[in-house]
């Protein structure tokens, strides 16, 4: 969970809440919001032990139309937009140090952004086993950074630097629909929560893991998010920090001096791992749909030698270069959270579906009703809101988009309709990326 986010989406919060306090009240809302529906997924996760994530809970649930539409979705707009975000992260840190004092040159920053997505397509293409020790050996530097932060804000706050948090809810925004907003920049923090549930199968002890590494995981980073906030506002004024394009590097400038270098660089591998994270579980999105029948043919296949999902990771890589051309980190995150949440509703319906309809499922782990409850009136809440109080033409081609869907689901997928074009393309494809199908069982 823990990625370019807190260095990042601060600047957000308050841009839209307006204060210190309302911004702290939105991160803690953030978490408590995370840990309900990681908790309602937790009971889909032991009820449907199969890998996938909202994909397959929706597709069990809804059939097949509505799985496909997320799916095509996912593919082409929400794990592009989180990788793109992320690796838009990566460069404002990574080219930072060298431009003291100015803002980066956006194009420096998306040549940056864009050999990132390169770097860990060729990565993810070669090696799961490379892949995943970057995800552990990164984690170091981001806690590394968060407790840097942390303790710096301690020492400033026991130096009596708390001019930030007096009225501290002066100037607090209420509209409804920018309150949406400043929970998408908050969210986008706590995304993750629910990526144990695209590897249900490989889980040991599902109905008991999957439970305890949330209650544990999601308070904890939720406590570390709001402590770096803390700090954040100890060492800056709302004025400074709206005026930084990377949080932390003021944060570097004001409290470590010469030694910032080191916020810069954490920061930096810290982005890139999460970067990698989400490059790895939506490579994995495009196969198991592609296994489904719901994407073509050839994102089902693997390399025949380093045995890595290659296609979807690649089609992936794509998508998200697209995307970081013209896009800004604060618009990718809006689109990807708008985008995010409404299939977040979809799905935890689909766990409502279950509890009212086929309460006699056997339950390993059972959530009370209420949570998904809650969870799914704050989903509504988060895609109405911004379209009702505060509307961007970019939200209503994202539904728009969505909907374009059916006019390839019944020719393609309902009734198999496949072109000889299209066979002809898969097989030359085959032959270029070295790739051939695995069977479902194997795999």
């Amino acid at each position: 969970m823990i990625g370019s986010g807190i260095f990042m989406s601060p600047e957000g919060v308050l841009r839209n809440m307006g204060s210190p306090a309302g911004s702290l009240l939105i991160w803690a809302a953030c978490g408590l919001l995370a840990t309900f529906g990681a908790l309602s997924y937790a009971e889909l996760g032991t009820l449907i032990k199969e890998s996938g994530g909202d994909y397959i809970y929706i597709l069990r649930n809804f059939g097949s139309l509505p799985a496909f539409l997320f799916a095509f979705t996912s593919v082409i707009v929400v794990r592009p937009a989180g990788v793109a975000a992320v690796c838009l992260s990566f460069a404002e840190y990574a080219v930072a140090p060298f431009y003291p004092g100015c803002a980066s040159p956006q194009v420096v920053v998306k040549c940056a952004a864009a050999s990132c997505i390169l770097l860990l397509t060729l990565v993810n293409c070669l090696s799961v086993r490379v892949a995943t020790s970057l995800m552990n050996v990164f984690t170091v530097a981001k806690l590394f950074a968060l407790l840097v932060i942390i303790i710096g804000g301690v020492v400033l706050l026991a130096q009596g630097h708390v001019q930030s948090f007096q009225n501290a809810f002066q100037d607090t925004r209420t509209e409804a629909g920018i309150i949406g907003i400043a929970f998408y920049q908050g969210l986008w923090s706590f995304d993750g929560w629910n990526n144990l549930n695209y590897v249900t199968e490989e889980i040991r002890k599902p109905d008991v893991n999957l439970p305890r590494a949330i209650m544990i995981a999601i308070p904890l980073v939720t406590c570390f998010y709001l402590l770096a906030n803390v700090s954040y506002f100890a060492a800056m004024t709302p004025a400074e920090l709206l005026s930084s394009g990377a949080v932390a590097i003021t944060w570097g400038n004001k409290v470590l001096g010469n030694w910032m270098w080191l916020i810069s660089l954490s920061v930096a591998l810290s982005s890139f791992g999460s970067a990698n994270g989400t490059f790895f579980s939506g490579g994995r999105v495009c196969y198991i749909a592609a296994r489904e029948g719901h994407m073509p043919g050839i994102l089902s296949m693997a390399h025949v030698r380093f045995l890595t999902p290659s296609p979807g990771l690649i089609f992936t890589s794509v998508m998200s270069l697209i995307m970081v051309i013209p896009g800004n980190f604060s618009q990718i995150v809006n689109l990807f959270s708008f985008t995010a949440w409404l299939f977040y509703g979809t799905t935890v319906t689909g766990l409502l579906y279950l509890k009212i309809k086929k309460p006699e499922l056997p339950r390993p782990y059972k959530v009370p009703i209420i949570i998904p409850l809650i969870f799914l009136m704050a989903s509504i809440y988060l895609v109405l809101a911004p379209i009702m109080d505060h509307p961007q033409i970019e939200f209503l081609y994202v539904i728009l988009f969505i909907f374009s869907g059916v006019i390839f689901y019944f020719p393609l997928v309902r009734y198999k309709y496949h072109p000889a074009f299209l066979q002809t393309i898969t097989l030359h494809l085959q032959l270029l990326l070295d790739v051939a199908p695995i069977e479902k069982d194997v795999n």
